[in-house]
Protein backbone atom coordinates (compact mmCIF):
# COMPACT_ATOMS: atom_id res chain seq x y z
CA UNK A 1 0.00 0.00 0.00
CA UNK A 2 2.89 2.43 1.09
CA UNK A 3 4.61 1.47 -2.42
CA UNK A 4 1.01 2.99 -3.99
CA UNK A 5 1.13 6.01 -2.42
CA UNK A 6 4.86 7.12 -3.20
CA UNK A 7 4.02 6.13 -6.57
CA UNK A 8 1.21 8.19 -6.84
CA UNK A 9 2.39 11.26 -5.20
CA UNK A 10 5.75 11.22 -6.99
CA UNK A 11 3.77 10.94 -10.28
CA UNK A 12 1.61 14.27 -8.93
CA UNK A 13 4.52 16.17 -8.34
CA UNK A 14 5.49 17.02 -11.90
CA UNK A 15 1.95 17.83 -12.61
CA UNK A 16 1.42 20.41 -9.86
CA UNK A 17 4.39 22.16 -10.20
CA UNK A 18 4.32 22.54 -13.63
CA UNK A 19 0.41 23.52 -12.90
CA UNK A 20 2.22 26.17 -10.78
CA UNK A 21 4.80 27.58 -13.19
CA UNK A 22 1.78 28.07 -15.89
CA UNK A 23 0.18 30.22 -13.25
CA UNK A 24 3.21 32.51 -12.54
CA UNK A 25 4.02 30.60 -9.35
CA UNK A 26 7.24 30.83 -8.24
CA UNK A 27 8.96 27.43 -7.53
CA UNK A 28 11.46 28.05 -4.32
CA UNK A 29 14.00 24.42 -4.12
CA UNK A 30 15.07 24.14 -0.89
CA UNK A 31 16.38 21.29 1.39
CA UNK A 32 19.48 19.80 3.45
CA UNK A 33 22.01 16.97 3.61
CA UNK A 34 23.53 15.30 6.41
CA UNK A 35 25.87 12.88 6.66
CA UNK A 36 27.91 11.37 9.88
CA UNK A 37 30.50 8.84 9.44
CA UNK A 38 32.46 6.43 11.62
CA UNK A 39 35.30 4.38 10.70
CA UNK A 40 35.66 2.03 14.18
CA UNK A 41 38.19 0.71 15.65
CA UNK A 42 38.30 -2.33 18.42
CA UNK A 43 38.91 -1.00 22.07
CA UNK A 44 39.32 -3.65 24.68
CA UNK A 45 39.09 -0.87 27.67
CA UNK A 46 35.81 0.82 26.75
CA UNK A 47 34.41 -2.86 24.93
CA UNK A 48 33.61 -0.65 21.68
CA UNK A 49 33.82 -2.72 18.47
CA UNK A 50 33.64 -2.73 14.86
CA UNK A 51 32.25 -6.00 13.78
CA UNK A 52 29.69 -4.40 12.58
CA UNK A 53 31.46 -2.87 9.42
CA UNK A 54 34.50 -0.67 8.21
CA UNK A 55 32.79 2.20 7.53
CA UNK A 56 29.38 3.55 8.97
CA UNK A 57 27.06 5.96 8.01
CA UNK A 58 24.08 7.74 8.99
CA UNK A 59 22.86 9.86 5.73
CA UNK A 60 19.97 11.79 5.48
CA UNK A 61 18.53 14.23 2.09
CA UNK A 62 15.72 16.51 2.57
CA UNK A 63 14.65 18.16 -0.85
CA UNK A 64 11.31 20.27 -0.65
CA UNK A 65 9.71 22.13 -3.69
CA UNK A 66 7.63 25.03 -2.34
CA UNK A 67 5.12 27.79 -4.38
CA UNK A 68 2.18 29.65 -3.53
CA UNK A 69 -0.20 26.67 -3.57
CA UNK A 70 1.69 24.05 -4.15
CA UNK A 71 4.52 22.37 -1.59
CA UNK A 72 6.31 18.59 -2.35
CA UNK A 73 9.39 17.03 -0.57
CA UNK A 74 10.98 13.98 -0.25
CA UNK A 75 14.06 12.42 2.47
CA UNK A 76 16.34 9.79 1.42
CA UNK A 77 17.73 7.96 4.15
CA UNK A 78 20.69 5.94 3.78
CA UNK A 79 21.68 3.60 6.63
CA UNK A 80 22.56 0.10 5.04
CA UNK A 81 25.48 0.34 7.74
CA UNK A 82 24.56 2.45 10.52
CA UNK A 83 26.40 3.60 13.39
CA UNK A 84 26.48 1.96 16.41
CA UNK A 85 23.01 1.87 18.56
CA UNK A 86 20.87 2.06 14.94
CA UNK A 87 22.06 -1.63 13.66
CA UNK A 88 19.09 -3.26 15.50
CA UNK A 89 16.07 -0.77 14.18
CA UNK A 90 17.14 1.73 11.08
CA UNK A 91 20.09 -0.26 9.30
CA UNK A 92 18.40 -0.05 5.58
CA UNK A 93 18.10 2.51 3.04
CA UNK A 94 14.59 3.85 1.00
CA UNK A 95 12.44 6.71 0.95
CA UNK A 96 10.24 6.95 3.84
CA UNK A 97 9.35 10.25 4.01
CA UNK A 98 7.17 12.49 1.29
CA UNK A 99 4.39 14.28 0.98
CA UNK A 100 2.54 16.53 -1.20
CA UNK A 101 0.92 19.75 0.42
CA UNK A 102 -1.85 22.16 -1.27
CA UNK A 103 -3.03 25.84 0.01
CA UNK A 104 -6.36 27.60 -0.95
CA UNK A 105 -7.19 30.84 1.24
CA UNK A 106 -7.92 29.25 4.80
CA UNK A 107 -7.27 25.67 3.84
CA UNK A 108 -4.18 23.30 3.51
CA UNK A 109 -3.96 19.58 2.95
CA UNK A 110 -1.11 17.58 3.17
CA UNK A 111 -0.86 14.37 1.66
CA UNK A 112 1.88 11.35 2.55
CA UNK A 113 4.29 11.92 5.87
CA UNK A 114 3.78 14.90 8.23
CA UNK A 115 4.64 15.64 11.43
CA UNK A 116 1.89 17.19 13.99
CA UNK A 117 1.15 18.43 17.79
CA UNK A 118 -2.31 19.21 19.73
CA UNK A 119 -1.45 21.15 23.01
CA UNK A 120 1.93 20.17 24.60
CA UNK A 121 1.92 16.52 23.48
CA UNK A 122 0.03 14.68 25.55
CA UNK A 123 -2.25 12.49 23.38
CA UNK A 124 -0.50 13.44 20.10
CA UNK A 125 2.92 14.45 19.25
CA UNK A 126 5.08 13.09 16.29
CA UNK A 127 8.26 14.57 15.78
CA UNK A 128 11.58 13.60 13.97
CA UNK A 129 15.25 13.44 16.39
CA UNK A 130 18.02 12.10 14.71
CA UNK A 131 19.98 11.85 17.75
CA UNK A 132 18.02 9.31 19.26
CA UNK A 133 16.55 7.24 16.33
CA UNK A 134 12.93 8.58 17.07
CA UNK A 135 10.92 9.26 13.49
CA UNK A 136 7.13 8.58 14.42
CA UNK A 137 5.76 10.12 11.69
CA UNK A 138 2.41 9.77 10.45
CA UNK A 139 1.44 8.44 6.35
CA UNK A 140 -2.08 9.17 5.75
CA UNK A 141 -3.96 12.78 5.02
CA UNK A 142 -4.18 16.09 7.69
CA UNK A 143 -6.03 19.38 6.76
CA UNK A 144 -5.66 22.57 8.24
CA UNK A 145 -8.33 24.78 8.40
CA UNK A 146 -9.20 28.39 9.43
CA UNK A 147 -13.02 29.25 8.97
CA UNK A 148 -12.76 32.83 10.74
CA UNK A 149 -10.24 34.67 12.58
CA UNK A 150 -9.48 33.26 15.98
CA UNK A 151 -10.11 29.44 15.30
CA UNK A 152 -8.18 26.35 13.90
CA UNK A 153 -9.24 23.95 13.20
CA UNK A 154 -6.72 20.34 12.21
CA UNK A 155 -7.84 16.89 11.21
CA UNK A 156 -6.17 14.05 10.36
CA UNK A 157 -5.36 10.45 10.17
CA UNK A 158 -2.60 7.70 9.12
CA UNK A 159 -0.32 5.34 10.36
CA UNK A 160 2.97 5.95 12.51
CA UNK A 161 5.90 4.85 11.21
CA UNK A 162 8.45 2.34 13.05
CA UNK A 163 11.41 2.88 11.79
CA UNK A 164 11.20 0.86 7.95
CA UNK A 165 7.66 0.01 8.51
CA UNK A 166 4.40 1.05 9.43
CA UNK A 167 2.21 0.18 12.39
CA UNK A 168 -0.96 -1.38 11.72
CA UNK A 169 -2.88 0.74 14.15
CA UNK A 170 -4.85 3.55 12.34
CA UNK A 171 -4.60 6.66 14.24
CA UNK A 172 -7.24 9.69 13.45
CA UNK A 173 -8.06 12.40 15.39
CA UNK A 174 -8.99 16.62 15.62
CA UNK A 175 -8.29 19.45 17.25
CA UNK A 176 -9.63 23.36 17.61
CA UNK A 177 -8.00 26.46 19.00
CA UNK A 178 -9.90 29.12 19.90
CA UNK A 179 -7.65 32.71 20.14
CA UNK A 180 -10.80 35.14 22.35
CA UNK A 181 -8.29 38.07 22.10
CA UNK A 182 -8.94 38.28 18.31
CA UNK A 183 -12.24 38.63 18.84
CA UNK A 184 -12.84 41.10 21.66
CA UNK A 185 -11.37 44.32 21.07
CA UNK A 186 -11.07 45.04 24.97
CA UNK A 187 -7.92 42.68 24.87
CA UNK A 188 -5.97 42.77 22.14
CA UNK A 189 -2.65 44.17 22.39
CA UNK A 190 -3.33 43.22 26.73
CA UNK A 191 -4.54 39.89 27.04
CA UNK A 192 -4.24 37.06 24.99
CA UNK A 193 -6.47 34.29 25.70
CA UNK A 194 -6.36 30.36 24.11
CA UNK A 195 -8.87 27.85 24.50
CA UNK A 196 -7.93 24.12 22.89
CA UNK A 197 -9.49 20.85 22.52
CA UNK A 198 -8.01 17.73 21.15
CA UNK A 199 -9.53 14.36 20.31
CA UNK A 200 -7.60 11.13 19.03
CA UNK A 201 -8.82 7.90 18.13
CA UNK A 202 -6.56 4.38 17.69
CA UNK A 203 -7.84 1.84 16.02
CA UNK A 204 -5.59 -1.42 16.13
CA UNK A 205 -6.38 -5.37 15.56
CA UNK A 206 -6.78 -7.95 17.94
CA UNK A 207 -3.70 -9.95 19.11
CA UNK A 208 -3.46 -13.10 21.31
CA UNK A 209 -2.84 -12.10 24.62
CA UNK A 210 -3.40 -14.58 27.15
CA UNK A 211 -3.78 -14.12 30.83
CA UNK A 212 -3.13 -17.90 31.58
CA UNK A 213 -3.10 -20.83 29.58
CA UNK A 214 -6.80 -20.76 28.55
CA UNK A 215 -8.09 -17.30 28.98
CA UNK A 216 -7.22 -14.54 26.23
CA UNK A 217 -7.59 -10.99 26.64
CA UNK A 218 -10.54 -9.34 25.15
CA UNK A 219 -8.41 -6.16 23.82
CA UNK A 220 -10.30 -3.05 22.87
CA UNK A 221 -9.98 -2.20 19.02
CA UNK A 222 -10.64 1.52 19.84
CA UNK A 223 -9.09 3.60 22.35
CA UNK A 224 -9.66 6.82 22.60
CA UNK A 225 -7.83 10.47 24.39
CA UNK A 226 -9.06 13.90 24.91
CA UNK A 227 -7.48 16.89 25.97
CA UNK A 228 -8.19 20.34 26.87
CA UNK A 229 -6.27 22.86 27.82
CA UNK A 230 -6.58 27.24 28.66
CA UNK A 231 -3.71 29.32 28.31
CA UNK A 232 -3.83 33.43 30.35
CA UNK A 233 -1.39 35.56 28.89
CA UNK A 234 -1.61 39.24 30.46
CA UNK A 235 1.56 41.34 30.09
CA UNK A 236 4.52 39.71 32.09
CA UNK A 237 2.41 36.73 33.10
CA UNK A 238 1.41 33.81 31.78
CA UNK A 239 -0.47 30.63 33.02
CA UNK A 240 -1.50 27.27 31.18
CA UNK A 241 -3.62 24.44 32.68
CA UNK A 242 -3.99 21.32 30.87
CA UNK A 243 -5.69 18.04 30.93
CA UNK A 244 -5.93 14.61 29.07
CA UNK A 245 -7.01 11.46 29.72
CA UNK A 246 -7.00 7.72 27.90
CA UNK A 247 -9.26 5.48 27.93
CA UNK A 248 -8.75 1.45 28.79
CA UNK A 249 -5.28 0.37 27.16
CA UNK A 250 -3.95 -2.64 28.03
CA UNK A 251 -0.18 -2.82 26.92
CA UNK A 252 3.35 -4.66 27.33
CA UNK A 253 3.77 -0.95 29.00
CA UNK A 254 1.11 -0.84 31.62
CA UNK A 255 1.54 -4.71 32.21
CA UNK A 256 -1.92 -5.70 30.26
CA UNK A 257 -3.96 -3.89 32.39
CA UNK A 258 -7.65 -1.91 31.22
CA UNK A 259 -6.59 1.48 33.78
CA UNK A 260 -7.86 4.50 32.49
CA UNK A 261 -4.89 6.78 32.21
CA UNK A 262 -4.88 11.00 32.51
CA UNK A 263 -2.41 13.51 32.83
CA UNK A 264 -2.57 17.39 34.33
CA UNK A 265 -0.71 20.06 34.13
CA UNK A 266 -0.06 23.48 35.64
CA UNK A 267 2.29 26.13 34.31
CA UNK A 268 2.55 30.03 35.58
CA UNK A 269 5.47 32.29 34.52
CA UNK A 270 6.90 35.73 34.85
CA UNK A 271 9.50 37.62 32.69
CA UNK A 272 10.09 40.82 32.44
CA UNK A 273 13.70 42.80 31.47
CA UNK A 274 16.04 41.33 33.91
CA UNK A 275 14.05 38.62 35.82
CA UNK A 276 12.00 35.71 34.98
CA UNK A 277 10.04 32.70 37.07
CA UNK A 278 8.88 29.79 35.83
CA UNK A 279 6.37 27.22 38.16
CA UNK A 280 4.91 23.62 37.19
CA UNK A 281 3.75 20.88 38.18
CA UNK A 282 2.85 17.57 36.66
CA UNK A 283 1.06 14.25 37.67
CA UNK A 284 0.68 11.29 35.29
CA UNK A 285 -0.94 8.42 35.43
CA UNK A 286 -0.97 5.22 33.13
CA UNK A 287 -0.26 7.34 30.16
CA UNK A 288 1.90 5.70 28.03
CA UNK A 289 0.08 5.14 24.22
CA UNK A 290 1.54 3.59 21.23
CA UNK A 291 0.26 2.91 17.98
CA UNK A 292 1.40 -0.88 18.88
CA UNK A 293 0.69 -1.98 22.47
CA UNK A 294 2.93 -5.19 22.53
CA UNK A 295 6.00 -2.48 21.74
CA UNK A 296 8.48 -1.76 23.88
CA UNK A 297 11.85 1.01 24.05
CA UNK A 298 11.42 4.42 22.18
CA UNK A 299 9.44 3.02 18.85
CA UNK A 300 5.57 3.26 18.15
CA UNK A 301 4.85 6.22 20.75
CA UNK A 302 1.70 8.82 20.08
CA UNK A 303 1.90 11.16 22.41
CA UNK A 304 5.10 12.91 24.75
CA UNK A 305 5.07 13.52 28.11
CA UNK A 306 7.49 16.68 29.03
CA UNK A 307 9.97 15.56 31.86
CA UNK A 308 10.06 19.21 33.94
CA UNK A 309 13.74 18.48 34.01
CA UNK A 310 16.90 20.93 32.86
CA UNK A 311 17.85 19.36 29.52
CA UNK A 312 21.87 20.17 30.34
CA UNK A 313 24.05 20.81 27.78
CA UNK A 314 27.33 20.25 30.19
CA UNK A 315 28.73 16.78 29.54
CA UNK A 316 28.99 15.75 33.15
CA UNK A 317 25.29 17.29 34.18
CA UNK A 318 24.11 15.31 31.56
CA UNK A 319 25.79 12.13 32.40
CA UNK A 320 22.65 10.88 34.32
CA UNK A 321 19.93 12.31 32.09
CA UNK A 322 16.32 11.51 33.30
CA UNK A 323 13.31 9.66 31.22
CA UNK A 324 9.66 10.63 31.54
CA UNK A 325 8.35 7.35 33.18
CA UNK A 326 4.94 7.01 31.44
CA UNK A 327 3.29 4.62 34.33
CA UNK A 328 2.63 7.71 36.56
CA UNK A 329 5.02 10.48 37.99
CA UNK A 330 4.69 13.84 40.01
CA UNK A 331 6.71 16.04 38.37
CA UNK A 332 7.53 19.79 39.76
CA UNK A 333 10.11 22.52 38.32
CA UNK A 334 10.65 26.23 39.38
CA UNK A 335 13.21 28.38 37.20
CA UNK A 336 14.35 31.54 38.66
CA UNK A 337 16.73 34.29 36.71
CA UNK A 338 17.42 37.67 37.50
CA UNK A 339 20.04 40.02 35.94
CA UNK A 340 22.51 42.24 38.69
CA UNK A 341 22.29 45.75 36.87
CA UNK A 342 25.79 47.43 35.80
CA UNK A 343 27.36 49.32 38.40
CA UNK A 344 26.08 47.77 41.44
CA UNK A 345 27.72 45.48 44.17
CA UNK A 346 26.49 41.94 42.76
CA UNK A 347 26.25 43.47 38.86
CA UNK A 348 30.29 45.21 38.31
CA UNK A 349 31.16 46.84 35.64
CA UNK A 350 29.54 44.50 33.35
CA UNK A 351 26.30 43.24 35.34
CA UNK A 352 25.72 39.91 36.26
CA UNK A 353 23.25 37.19 35.39
CA UNK A 354 21.72 34.63 38.17
CA UNK A 355 19.52 31.73 37.83
CA UNK A 356 18.56 28.75 39.67
CA UNK A 357 16.95 25.90 38.64
CA UNK A 358 14.88 23.53 41.02
CA UNK A 359 13.58 19.94 39.29
CA UNK A 360 11.76 17.17 41.29
CA UNK A 361 9.97 13.95 40.37
CA UNK A 362 8.36 11.76 42.50
CA UNK A 363 6.24 8.36 41.97
CA UNK A 364 2.91 7.80 42.51
CA UNK A 365 1.57 5.55 45.04
CA UNK A 366 -0.43 2.80 43.85
CA UNK A 367 -2.97 0.84 45.42
CA UNK A 368 -3.01 -3.26 45.03
CA UNK A 369 -2.35 -4.29 41.73
CA UNK A 370 -4.62 -6.87 40.27
CA UNK A 371 -2.54 -7.86 37.39
CA UNK A 372 -3.10 -8.60 33.86
CA UNK A 373 -6.62 -8.86 32.62
CA UNK A 374 -7.73 -6.33 35.35
CA UNK A 375 -8.82 -2.78 36.24
CA UNK A 376 -4.66 -2.58 38.31
CA UNK A 377 -4.09 -0.66 40.56
CA UNK A 378 -5.81 2.36 42.27
CA UNK A 379 -3.98 5.70 42.85
CA UNK A 380 -4.60 8.48 44.83
CA UNK A 381 -4.35 12.06 43.41
CA UNK A 382 -2.08 13.60 45.87
CA UNK A 383 -0.33 10.57 47.46
CA UNK A 384 3.40 10.45 46.56
CA UNK A 385 4.92 6.64 46.28
CA UNK A 386 8.13 5.30 48.68
CA UNK A 387 10.73 6.71 45.62
CA UNK A 388 12.18 9.55 44.63
CA UNK A 389 12.70 9.35 40.26
CA UNK A 390 15.25 12.37 40.02
CA UNK A 391 15.86 16.02 41.60
CA UNK A 392 18.43 18.48 40.16
CA UNK A 393 19.07 21.61 42.07
CA UNK A 394 21.35 23.92 40.15
CA UNK A 395 22.46 27.24 40.32
CA UNK A 396 24.69 29.22 37.49
CA UNK A 397 26.08 32.63 37.14
CA UNK A 398 27.20 34.17 34.27
CA UNK A 399 29.83 37.24 34.83
CA UNK A 400 31.65 39.31 32.34
CA UNK A 401 35.03 39.74 33.82
CA UNK A 402 36.21 42.01 31.28
CA UNK A 403 35.98 42.79 27.36
CA UNK A 404 37.69 39.79 26.70
CA UNK A 405 36.52 37.45 29.25
CA UNK A 406 33.11 35.87 30.32
CA UNK A 407 32.82 33.49 32.89
CA UNK A 408 29.77 30.97 33.19
CA UNK A 409 30.22 29.30 37.19
CA UNK A 410 27.20 26.15 38.08
CA UNK A 411 26.90 24.00 40.98
CA UNK A 412 24.72 21.13 40.27
CA UNK A 413 23.36 18.42 43.26
CA UNK A 414 21.85 15.50 41.58
CA UNK A 415 19.72 12.56 42.77
CA UNK A 416 19.09 10.43 39.99
CA UNK A 417 16.99 6.39 40.49
CA UNK A 418 19.07 4.47 37.99
CA UNK A 419 17.12 1.17 38.56
CA UNK A 420 13.77 2.90 38.04
CA UNK A 421 15.16 4.74 34.90
CA UNK A 422 17.56 1.88 33.98
CA UNK A 423 16.39 -1.14 35.55
CA UNK A 424 19.29 -1.59 37.98
CA UNK A 425 21.89 0.33 39.49
CA UNK A 426 20.22 2.01 42.84
CA UNK A 427 19.88 5.62 43.83
CA UNK A 428 22.99 7.62 42.47
CA UNK A 429 23.58 11.26 44.19
CA UNK A 430 25.97 13.37 43.00
CA UNK A 431 27.82 16.78 43.07
CA UNK A 432 28.73 18.51 40.10
CA UNK A 433 30.83 21.97 39.46
CA UNK A 434 31.83 23.49 36.55
CA UNK A 435 33.62 26.43 34.97
CA UNK A 436 33.31 27.48 31.94
CA UNK A 437 35.52 30.90 30.50
CA UNK A 438 35.47 32.64 27.13
CA UNK A 439 38.43 34.45 25.93
CA UNK A 440 38.66 36.81 23.37
CA UNK A 441 42.25 36.42 22.06
CA UNK A 442 41.78 38.30 19.06
CA UNK A 443 39.13 40.40 16.59
CA UNK A 444 38.45 36.84 15.02
CA UNK A 445 40.14 34.53 17.14
CA UNK A 446 38.10 32.89 20.40
CA UNK A 447 39.41 30.43 22.82
CA UNK A 448 36.69 28.99 25.04
CA UNK A 449 37.56 26.34 28.10
CA UNK A 450 35.77 23.96 30.31
CA UNK A 451 36.86 21.93 33.92
CA UNK A 452 34.28 20.05 35.13
CA UNK A 453 33.91 17.69 38.26
CA UNK A 454 31.49 14.85 39.33
CA UNK A 455 31.58 13.90 42.93
CA UNK A 456 30.04 10.83 43.88
CA UNK A 457 30.23 7.56 46.26
CA UNK A 458 27.86 5.78 43.67
CA UNK A 459 27.70 3.89 40.66
CA UNK A 460 31.41 4.42 39.24
CA UNK A 461 32.53 7.46 41.17
CA UNK A 462 33.71 10.80 40.03
CA UNK A 463 34.28 11.88 36.87
CA UNK A 464 36.27 14.87 35.54
CA UNK A 465 36.00 16.49 32.22
CA UNK A 466 38.36 19.56 30.06
CA UNK A 467 37.44 21.11 26.77
CA UNK A 468 39.51 23.69 25.29
CA UNK A 469 37.45 25.18 21.97
CA UNK A 470 39.47 27.18 19.73
CA UNK A 471 37.09 29.81 17.28
CA UNK A 472 38.81 31.62 14.02
CA UNK A 473 36.07 33.51 12.37
CA UNK A 474 34.35 32.93 10.50
CA UNK A 475 35.53 29.11 8.97
CA UNK A 476 37.74 27.14 11.95
CA UNK A 477 36.98 25.66 14.85
CA UNK A 478 39.46 23.31 16.94
CA UNK A 479 38.35 20.98 19.78
CA UNK A 480 39.77 18.72 22.33
CA UNK A 481 38.07 17.37 25.34
CA UNK A 482 38.77 13.97 27.56
CA UNK A 483 36.15 12.98 30.07
CA UNK A 484 38.06 10.44 32.57
CA UNK A 485 36.73 8.42 35.43
CA UNK A 486 38.59 9.11 38.22
CA UNK A 487 36.49 6.63 40.33
CA UNK A 488 36.33 2.58 39.36
CA UNK A 489 37.33 2.06 35.41
CA UNK A 490 39.70 5.25 35.24
CA UNK A 491 38.54 4.95 31.53
CA UNK A 492 39.88 8.32 29.24
CA UNK A 493 37.18 9.20 26.89
CA UNK A 494 39.13 11.59 23.95
CA UNK A 495 38.15 13.65 21.38
CA UNK A 496 39.61 15.42 18.89
CA UNK A 497 37.82 17.75 16.33
CA UNK A 498 38.31 20.03 13.35
CA UNK A 499 35.43 21.98 11.87
CA UNK A 500 35.52 23.78 8.78
CA UNK A 501 32.16 26.34 8.00
CA UNK A 502 32.48 27.66 4.56
CA UNK A 503 28.82 29.16 3.30
CA UNK A 504 26.06 26.69 3.69
CA UNK A 505 28.82 24.03 4.15
CA UNK A 506 29.93 22.30 7.47
CA UNK A 507 32.35 19.86 7.68
CA UNK A 508 33.80 18.22 11.02
CA UNK A 509 36.97 15.70 11.33
CA UNK A 510 37.66 13.95 14.41
CA UNK A 511 39.14 11.10 16.60
CA UNK A 512 37.90 9.69 19.92
CA UNK A 513 36.48 7.67 22.41
CA UNK A 514 32.84 7.56 23.19
CA UNK A 515 31.25 6.21 26.02
CA UNK A 516 28.43 3.55 26.08
CA UNK A 517 24.98 5.03 28.06
CA UNK A 518 21.60 6.20 27.49
CA UNK A 519 21.60 9.97 25.10
CA UNK A 520 18.04 11.40 25.81
CA UNK A 521 16.11 14.62 24.85
CA UNK A 522 13.15 16.02 26.23
CA UNK A 523 12.38 13.38 28.64
CA UNK A 524 13.40 10.70 25.57
CA UNK A 525 16.27 8.26 26.24
CA UNK A 526 18.16 5.68 23.76
CA UNK A 527 20.91 3.70 24.91
CA UNK A 528 24.20 4.38 22.27
CA UNK A 529 27.10 2.05 22.47
CA UNK A 530 30.19 2.93 23.29
CA UNK A 531 32.30 3.51 20.15
CA UNK A 532 35.86 4.29 19.02
CA UNK A 533 37.31 5.94 15.63
CA UNK A 534 37.45 8.38 13.36
CA UNK A 535 34.25 10.08 12.34
CA UNK A 536 33.63 12.55 9.88
CA UNK A 537 30.32 14.85 9.80
CA UNK A 538 29.09 16.71 7.02
CA UNK A 539 26.18 19.25 6.79
CA UNK A 540 24.72 21.51 3.87
CA UNK A 541 21.65 23.14 3.80
CA UNK A 542 20.60 25.16 0.15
Amino acid sequence: MKTYILAGLLLCVPHTMLWAQENNDKIRLSGSVQSDVLIPQNDEKTGASKASGSFLTNTYVDVNATSNYVDAGLRLEYLKHPLPGYENDFKGWGIPNFYLKGRYKNAELTLGTYYEQFGSGFILRTYEERSLGIDNSLLGARLLYKPFNGVSLKLLSGKQRRYWKHNKALVSGADVELNLDEWFKALKDKTYITLGASFINKHEGDEDIMVDATHRLNLPRNVNAFDVRARLQHGAFSILAEYAAKGQDPSFDNGYIYRNGYVAMLSGSYSKRGASVLLQAKRSVNMSFRSARSMSGTSSFINHLPPFTMDHSYALAALYPYATQPGGEWAYQAAFGYNFPKHTFFGGKYGTNLKLNVSHVHGIRKNENGGKGTDGYGSPFWAWGPSTYYQDINVQMEKRLSKGIKLNLMYMNQLYNKTVVEGEGGVIHSDIFIADAKFKLAPKATLRTEMQYLATKDDDGDWLFGLAELSIAPSWMFTVSDMYNSGSTHIHYYQGLVTFLKGAHRLQVGYGRTRSGYNCSGGVCRFIPASKGFTLSYNYNF
